[in-house]
Parts: structure tokens; C-alpha cells; sequence
């Protein structure tokens, strides 16, 4: 059931970030990040409500609060890097970059939680870390700084990433994964937020189209079905197992950024989606 979970987040995390990219134009993207974080919040809230676990939001221990509030933090951060990186660079070149935090991900479930490291899992992982290096290629040299940015900002949202699945998943033990999701992104709005009210973006809310707004609201959508299945798959699942099915979303991303965003398919992202296809393979085994 794990597996199932793990492969639905994937699905939903491959819109995420192609609608993202559509409403973030012409947007701040701390701001576009908070607006899609509201929807995220509110999706949240309804799993809880109707799963009937609105009391376990108060019964909580502090061991617990303390590891997703860490969690929602480095997740905060991680949106921060990844849709600015967006912004400014080729989704079909940021997402392999961030969903590199597999391979940390699984060194750290090894190390931390104490998760057996078998023959498939490292195996699996090594294919997606050689197909996640072969989908990055070689930085054109005749690129602007400013243009480069994206992938220093994506390695960051990456290993923002990777200490959020080992803290949720901490976090998460004896926790109602729907709860721990709601508790989780009550951070990250704040978060957030708190970023805007920062920036002095708040007031450009008004100047946001309504095709944009549609498109982020989507994209928020997306991210929270995306939550609740990987969340619930971690719950009852190795994180050093789900963690890399999850990821395989980036291949789906490309596809889909080929097709809608009508991004260039070269032969690195070809090669690179087909090892990241293996890899995956080996994990489900």
C-alpha cells in the first residue's frame, strides 16, 4: 500500500510543479510561494476534519511537535529555493537537481533510523543519483551568472529537502499522518508569510492576474494530494523505500514539461529519465 501511496504523490508532485511554473510568471516567488501555501493549508484541514482526527491536533506530544515543526521549517525553505529557481530556469533542469535529495535521503534513513540497507535499495539509488547527474549535463559556459543562480538555488532546496523526510518521519511516529501534515504546513504558512510580510510583497497581491492565481491555486492543490499520500506512504512505509518512488515524479515533470512548457528534450534528460525509470524499478522490487 506504501508503494501505491508513494507512486500517487509522485503523480500529483509532477503537476505541482509545472503549474508552478505557469502562475509563478511575473510573480514574486516567496509571494506565489505563501498564496499556494494557504491552499495547501486548507486541504490540510479538511483531510483532519474528515477523518475525524480534529482531537489529536491537542494531544500531540511536544517530542513530536518539536520534529514536525522542524520539518515544516526545512520544507519552508526548501519551497523558497525551489520556485525561485523555477522562476528563473528550465523546470526540466531544477526538478532533477532538487529531487537529488533521494540520495541523501537514503543515506540518512540508513544512518538515523536505522533502516537496513539492502541490495535493491542501494542499488536503486545509486542508478537515480548517475540518472539525476546525467539529466543536470554540463552548465553552458556562456550563461550569465544571474541564469546559473537556479541550480546553486536548486542544490539548496534539495538539501532542504532531504532533512525534511527524516524529520517528518520522526516526527511522525504515533502521529496521524493527516495530523502531522495539517501541524506541518501550519509552519510552512507561517513560514511563509512571514517571509512576504518581510520582503514588503504583500502589497503586490493585487497586482496578481487571475490566470495566475488560478494556476498557483492548482499547483497548491496538486502539492496537497501530493502531501497526503506521501505522508501516509512514510507512515507506514521505509522512508529509504518511499522516499525514491516519490522522486521518480521528476521523470513525470520532464514529460510533462516537454509537452505543456514545450521545453527542449536533449539527449541528457532522455538518457537521465530512463536510469531514474530504472532505479525506481529496483526500489518497488
Amino acid at each position: 500500500m506504501s508503494i501505491i501511496l508513494a507512486l500517487l504523490a509522485a503523480l500529483f508532485a509532477s503537476f505541482t510543479a509545472i503549474l508552478a511554473k505557469i502562475g509563478i510568471e511575473n510573480v514574486n516567488s516567496n509571494l506565489a510561494t505563501a498564496v499556494r501555501t494557504v491552499v495547501v493549508l486548507m486541504m490540510a484541514y479538511l483531510m483532519v476534519v474528515i477523518t475525524g482526527r480534529t482531537d489529536e491536533l491537542f494531544i500531540v506530544s511536544s517530542y513530536s511537535l518539536l520534529f514536525l515543526v522542524l520539518s515544516g521549517l526545512t520544507t519552508g525553505l526548501s519551497w523558497l529555493c525551489f520556485f525561485k529557481a523555477i522562476q528563473i530556469g528550465d523546470v526540466s533542469k531544477v526538478v532533477p537537481i532538487d529531487k537529488a535529495s533521494v540520495v541523501l535521503t537514503i543515506l540518512l534513513s540508513f544512518i538515523i533510523l536505522q533502516e537496513p540497507a539492502t541490495p535493491l535499495v542501494v542499488a536503486g539509488g545509486l542508478v537515480i543519483s548517475v540518472g539525476t547527474f546525467v539529466l543536470i549535463g554540463k552548465t553552458n559556459k556562456k550563461m550569465v551568472r544571474g541564469a546559473q543562480s537556479y541550480i546553486f538555488l536548486a542544490i539548496l532546496a534539495a538539501l532542504f529537502a532531504s532533512m525534511t523526510n527524516i524529520l517528518a518521519k520522526i516526527g511522525i511516529e504515533d502521529v496521524d499522518s493527516n495530523v502531522a501534515t495539517f501541524i506541518r504546513t501550519v509552519v510552512i504558512i507561517l513560514f511563509a508569510w512571514g517571509v512576504v510580510f518581510f520582503q514588503g510583497t504583500l502589497k503586490e497581491l493585487r497586482h496578481i492576474s487571475k490566470r495566475s492565481y488560478l494556476f498557483l491555486i492548482l499547483s497548491g492543490a496538486a502539492t496537497g494530494f501530493s502531501w497526503l499520500c506521501y505522508f501516509a506512504a512514510i507512515a507506514i512505509g521505509k522512508v529509504s523505500i518511499v522516499t525514491p518512488i516519490d522522486k521518480f515524479s521528476v521523470v513525470l515533470t520532464m514529460i510533462l514539461s516537454f509537452i505543456i512548457l514545450k521545453e527542449k528534450a536533449t539527449k541528457n534528460t532522455i538518457a537521465g529519465a530512463i536510469l531514474i525509470t530504472i532505479g525506481t524499478g529496483l526500489l518497488i522490487l
